[in-house]
């Protein structure tokens, strides 16, 4: 698939390079708008959850988030093809709420996706209302009113839509005239429930986190994914903080003490190079997921004296992860140049029942930094570097591995090591999405290697990387970690002199079953940096012979990129030391008892057993299904295949050892990627006992 020309190529540097960029984006779009210029439809044939007028809307609402940007007050821009689409939306504004109009969206109902829409129409309206509001006839704005206002009184999800609700009735009161007296109750409703989603630290959940339900309590999941920062909460607030400034400073102040909390986490989701985690639902919104930082500088939330809040540090952060996309684009988009369902190439497997083929436009929330005037302060500084990156002869003085205690999660990317991910101590979603155990439940999420999704039930078709795969019927269907039986807690143990902090979480595999499982995650210490650990007490919660029940399970490591599976060389056992003969376009791979390793172009991931009791074990090399990982097509996954012939009386405990190195600014040498292998870590007898 070609890169998308004034994307691909884009340096992302300056403010006239996201000009150019969204130029790019917007002219792919605009031969797919209907006469009346209200509905933007792809030549795709797939369907959404919802009708297809509101999938025509997404596609002419989701690129306001830039065009409404690049035409604020401060910031108009000369650009004639912009200034035309800015046009050719005000017209199907017009016609898109008109109820005589044969391009009319539809009144808002309850559970409606015209309500994410709507956030985008309030934002233009709030932001630039001499382009979108004024040009607007006396009928027109009533029609505005009415469809806006529809928000008001319907059921909306219990989650970061309702910031949608609350930017519409903001704009009817600020831009369209009605009384805030009209507005406020629902204002005053949502905000009540936003603000129980709050973690601490500036983190909020993506609704109501569920601590520990009891019984009769409604079961809401246990997630803080890019939602709580770049997709809508932490941007919504921000936002708001722009918009409600003069007359409502209490919260205000609370969102811009609480961005910036959250920006000395935040930064850690991305690498040295701008490259995100893949993590959470809607990852077909891709470069949405630095749109924080834009929101953070459009809203001037910068703390100078905090070296994660300044503005050169803020524009790095953004700037670094627009590079890193346009870099990795050449599998984004279409034949005509329009953003595809995907991550880094197209995959309706990894996608959610609420994406479009419009959907993706949500990306353009990162462009909002066009609201920015070209002497401002974001545009004028330098970029700062990534806090991990070494300067010169100076080393980052940043810690690499550390615990965000709000989200249950230990950000990794020890500086003697190679590779940028995450471990996660039992996050979980309980909205039917597809794949949402793969989203969620993992136990680690990489920049470099992503994760794979599920295309069917078979082992190979499940793709189990980074998790714990469980069968009780001799490997005829098989289930991973998905929802906590409690809070994951932190554990702090001391492991050769140093105190490392680890993520301890207790998991069902079947809720009607008596298998209980608790999982301990190590992340990569000064003694073992390239290596995470993960230690898996199983037991039977009844008791006596007829509690006897055989498992299978299958852990797997982080899943890499390998051109022709099939035809990967074999590696000796001593393979760091034998001549160098490795095609490196095809790797190698290296499977025994207790262990397997593959090695790709640059990048190795492995599994190595360091206990196991009760249990049989054998190292394998899984080659799943492809189109299953979100970052490349074809994958092969070291595991380890235990067998657990009676699960009663004792517990077994498995404990086993991932190793990863990613391509990056090193590049080891066969005999460094043998002597790093061979150095497993040595695990402590307190850490086998949980």
């Amino acid at each position: 698939m070609p890169p998308l020309d004034g994307f691909s190529d884009n340096p992302f540097r300056d403010k006239n390079d996201v000009i150019v960029a969204t130029k790019a984006l917007v002219q792919a779009l605009e031969p797919y708008f209907s006469p009346g210029q209200a509905r933007v439809q792809l030549p795709i044939y797939s369907g959404a959850h919802f009708d297809e007028t509101a999938a025509d809307l997404e596609g002419f609402a989701r690129p306001i988030w830039a065009i409404a940007a690049a035409f604020t007050k401060s910031s108009t821009t000369a650009d004639p093809t912009l200034k035309t689409y800015a046009e050719r939306l005000v017209s199907g504004l017009a016609n898109g709420v008109d109820p005589t109009h044969p391009e009319y969206w539809g009144a808002i109902d309850d559970w409606d996706q015209r309500m994410v829409e709507a956030e985008a129409i309030s934002f233009a309206l709030l932001l630039a209302p001499t382009t979108f509001y004024e040009p607007l006839s006396t009928h027109s704005r009533s029609h505005l009113v009415k469809w806006l206002s529809g928000l008001n009184g319907k059921v909306m999800p219990k989650n970061n839509w309702r910031w949608f609700r609350v930017f519409a009735n903001l704009a009817l009161h600020r831009i369209c005239g009605i009384p805030y007296e009209n507005v406020k109750e629902s204002i005053q409703d949502d905000f009540d429930l936003l603000d129980t989603f709050q973690l601490g630290n500036g983190w909020a959940a993506d609704g109501p986190w569920r601590k520990d339900a009891t019984e009769g309590e409604e079961a809401y999941g246990r997630q803080a994914d890019y939602y709580s920062g770049s997709f809508a909460i932490q941007f919504s607030q921000l936002l708001y903080t722009i918009f409600a400034a003069d007359f409502d400073p209490e919260r205000v102040s609370r969102y811009i003490h609480q961005a910036r909390e959250f920006a000395n986490q935040f930064w850690r989701y991305f690498d040295e190079d701008g490259a995100p985690i893949p993590f959470g639902r809607s990852l077909t919104y891709r470069f949405a997921m630095g749109a924080f930082y834009a929101a953070f500088a459009m809203a001037k939330a910068y703390d100078y004296s905090n070296p994660y809040t300044s503005p050169g540090f803020v524009k790095g952060m953004l700037l670094r992860h627009l590079r890193w996309w346009a870099s990795h684009s050449d599998n984004v988009f279409a034949l005509d140049g329009t953003l595809t369902i995907g991550y880094l190439y197209p995959n309706m497997f990894m996608c959610e029942d609420y994406n479009s083929p419009q959907s993706p436009y949500w990306a353009m929330k990162s462009f909002v930094i066009l609201a920015l005037s070209t002497i401002d302060d974001f545009w004028m500084v330098d970029e700062l570097p990534h806090p991990l990156a070494s300067v010169g002869e100076t080393k980052s003085l940043t810690s690499g591995v550390q615990l965000l205690s709000a989200p249950f999660q230990i950000l990794c990317d020890h500086p003697g090591g190679q590779h940028h991910f995450m471990i996660s101590g039992g996050q979980f979603c309980v909205w039917p999405l597809k794949a949402t155990q793969s989203k969620y439940s993992k136990f680690a999420y990489s920049s470099a290697f992503g994760f794979s999704v599920p295309t069917g039930l078979l082992l190979t078709q499940i793709a189990p990387d980074s998790t714990l795969a469980i069968s009780r019927d001799e490997g005829d269907t098989w289930i991973t970690r998905w929802e906590t039986t409690s809070s994951p807690t932190i554990e702090t143990f001391l492991i050769n002199n140093q105190n490392v902090q680890c993520l301890h979480s207790g998991w069902r595999p079947w809720r009607t079953g008596s298998i209980e499982i608790h999982t301990l995650l190590i992340p990569p210490c000064d003694q073992w940096p390239d290596w995470h650990i993960r230690v898996h007490r199983i037991r039977n919660t009844q008791s006596g012979s007829s509690a006897t029940e055989t498992l299978r399970l299958v852990e797997g490591a982080f899943s890499i990129e390998v051109k022709q599976p099939r035809r990967i060389p074999v590696l000796t056992e001593g393979w760091g030391s034998t001549a160098d003969r490795l095609d490196i376009a095809l790797g190698g791979r290296i499977d025994c008892d207790t262990s397997s390793l593959v090695i790709g172009d640059g990048d190795v991931s492995g599994i190595k057993n360091l206990f196991a009791s009760g249990c049989s074990l054998e190292g394998k090399l899984l080659k799943p299904d492809p189109n299953t990982n979100l970052m490349t097509p074809r994958t092969l996954i070291p595991t380890i295949e235990h067998e657990i012939c009676s699960i009663s009386g004792r517990d077994t405990v498995i404990a086993n050892a991932i190793f990863s190195i990613s391509k990056g600014k090193r590049r080891f040498s066969r005999q460094e990627m043998f002597e790093r292998w061979c150095q497993a870590p040595q695990l402590p007898e307190e850490l086998l006992s949980l």
